[in-house]
């Protein structure tokens, strides 16, 4: 039996290509609740349904850095798979809310990559994440400049 491919090397990585990833996930009410609680995010827009009814979006909003963290672990199995380290995060926006119950997925373009000046065994993408709702609207997008083993060397 073949082993899955849990990431890809500094040479398998192509500029322009954009990855599909295919990890998806449903926001729950307890999956929000836990990272607030976890992250000490204790606005009431969070967590308050009556607070949240009155205000801008009148229903709980699904805290932000849940989302960039989501999104962020959709891609491990093909970005950062082989990394060696996640260097750089840039340019983080929120495009649009999140919902309980909307579904978030998530996709990659390499944007660069150049081999590292140091060591020889290993190289730099920089690419492009954008993750987007069940509707195909755009949530968030980020930046990142992640550090790649070469293959065979």
């Amino acid at each position: 039996m073949n082993q899955p491919v849990f990431g890809l090397y500094y040479e398998e990585f192509i500029v322009g290509e954009t990855i599909n990833h295919a990890l998806s996930k449903t926001i729950f009410e307890s999956d929000n609740n836990l990272f607030a609680l976890l992250t000490m995010n204790h606005h009431p827009v969070h967590t308050n349904l009556d607070y949240a009814k009155k205000n801008q979006h009148g229903k709980i909003l699904v805290v932000g850095t849940l989302v960039f963290s989501l999104v962020v672990g959709m891609t491990v199995s093909d970005i950062s798979g082989k990394a060696i380290a996640n260097l750089d995060y840039d340019d983080v926006k929120h495009l649009n809310p999140v919902f309980l119950t909307d579904t978030i997925y998530a996709k990659t373009t390499i944007l660069d990559k150049y081999e590292s000046k140091t060591k020889n065994d290993r190289g730099v993408i920089y690419v492009e994440t954008v993750g987007y709702n069940q509707r195909g609207e755009d949530v968030i997008s980020f930046k990142r400049k992640v550090l790649i083993k070469k293959k065979n060397i």
